[in-house]
C-alpha cells in the first residue's frame, strides 16, 4: 500500500475554517503549532468538540453508464471532503480497475481482500475494510478480482441484494457510504443501485452525455417497477466544464432544460489538478485545496448536504419521481 495521503498538510487558517473556530483557539488546543496532518485535524475536532451532528447512514452511488466523466475523481474527492468535515465515511470501490482505491492512496494490486470477497464469499465487511490516512475515511478496496464478480454472482440466491446485506453489518459506524461503480450495467451495479439512497451522476457538458443519462433514467424507472429500489434522490452534476467552449455552454443549457429537477447548481470546472492528484493517490481537496476543482468539490459537497437536510426536514417528503 502507498500512503501518499499522509503527506497532506493543513495550515492554521484552513484548520480553523474546517473546525469553524478562530485560529487562536486552534493554536491554544495545539500548543502553538501552525502546521497539521490529517490525523491532527481529527484530534483537534474531538478536543474542541466540533464533531458534526450524528446522522443515520446515507448510502450514495456514483454511477454513469458513459465512461470518461471523471466519476471516480469526483466521488473520492467528495468522500474526502465529507471526512474533512468530521463525518465517518466508507468508500466502496466496485470497479476492477481499482481507481477509487488508488485515489485514496491504496494500491489495489497489494490488497489481500476486496469487496469481491464480501459479494461472492460473504466475507464480513470488517475483514475487508482498510483505513486511509484521513481518520474517519475508510475503504473497501477493489482489484482485478472484480472483473469476474458478475459471473460468480449469477447462480447465487438473492444475488441482487448481496451488497445491501453486506453493508448492514457495518454501516452503523458511518454517516456516509460512497459507492464508486464502473461505467456499465451488470449484477454489481444492480446490487449497488438497490443498496443506494442517492444516485449521483457526474456528466460532461457534451451531447453524448444525453444518451447515457437517458439510458440511466430508463433503467432506474424499470427497476422501480420490478425490484425494491430505495432511491430517494438523483443528483446530476456537470463535471470538467469549460465555459470557453460554445458546445459546452449549449450542452449545459440543454441539461438545465431537460434535467432541471435533478441537476445540481454547482458546476465542477475543468481542472488539471484532478489528474495530478489522482496520480499521487490523493483526492484533489487534499492535494490543492485552493485550485478551482477543489473549490467546486467543496461547494458541491455543501450543496448535497444542504439538499439532503432540506429533504429530511420537510414533513411528508415523498420518494422522488424519475424524470425521463
Amino acid at each position: 500500500m502507498t500512503t501518499d495521503m499522509k503527506s497532506i498538510r493543513y495550515t492554521l487558517r484552513r484548520v480553523a475554517q474546517l473546525l469553524e473556530v478562530t485560529p487562536a483557539e486552534v493554536q491554544s488546543a495545539a500548543a502553538g503549532r501552525d502546521v497539521f496532518a490529517p490525523a491532527d485535524l481529527a484530534a483537534l475536532r474531538a478536543k474542541l468538540g466540533r464533531a458534526p451532528q450524528a446522522r443515520a447512514v446515507r448510502r450514495q452511488l456514483f454511477l454513469n453508464f458513459k465512461g470518461g466523466t471523471g466519476k471516480t475523481s469526483v466521488s473520492t474527492s467528495y468522500a474526502y471532503r465529507l471526512a474533512e468535515l468530521g463525518h465517518r465515511v466508507l468508500v466502496v470501490d466496485l470497479d476492477s480497475q481499482g481507481h477509487a482505491s488508488k485515489c485514496l492512496g491504496v494500491e489495489s494490486s497489494e490488497v489481500e481482500r476486496t469487496i469481491a470477497d464480501a459479494l461472492v464469499k460473504k466475507m464480513p465487511m470488517k475483514d475487508i475494510i482498510v483505513p486511509s490516512a484521513m481518520p474517519g475515511l475508510d475503504l473497501a478496496p477493489a482489484n482485478l478480482a472484480m472483473a469476474t464478480v458478475d459471473v460468480s454472482l449469477m447462480p447465487l440466491p438473492a444475488r441482487e441484494l448481496r451488497l445491501r446485506n453486506a453493508l448492514k453489518e457495518i454501516e452503523r459506524g458511518y454517516a456516509f457510504v460512497i459507492m464508486d461503480a464502473p461505467p456499465s450495467f451488470g449484477l454489481v451495479n444492480l446490487d449497488a443501485m438497490l443498496a443506494a439512497h442517492d444516485l449521483i451522476v457526474p456528466v460532461l457538458a457534451d451531447f453524448l452525455s444525453f444518451h447515457g443519462l437517458k439510458l440511466l433514467f430508463e433503467t432506474v424507472q424499470s427497476l422501480e417497477e420490478d425490484l425494491p429500489l430505495a432511491l430517494q434522490n438523483i443528483f446530476v452534476v456537470i463535471n470538467a466544464f469549460n465555459a470557453s467552449f460554445k458546445i459546452a455552454r449549449e450542452a449545459r443549457g440543454a441539461l438545465e432544460e431537460h434535467y432541471a429537477e435533478h441537476l445540481c447548481g454547482t458546476v465542477i470546472r475543468q481542472c488539471q489538478r484532478f489528474a495530478q492528484a489522482s496520480s499521487e493517490g490523493v483526492p484533489v481537496v487534499g492535494f490543492d485545496a485552493e485550485c478551482k476543482g477543489a473549490e467546486d468539490i467543496i461547494t458541491f459537497t455543501e450543496e448535497i448536504l444542504n439538499r439532503l437536510a432540506a429533504a429530511e426536514n420537510t414533513p411528508g417528503t415523498k420518494k422522488r419521481g424519475v424524470a425521463g
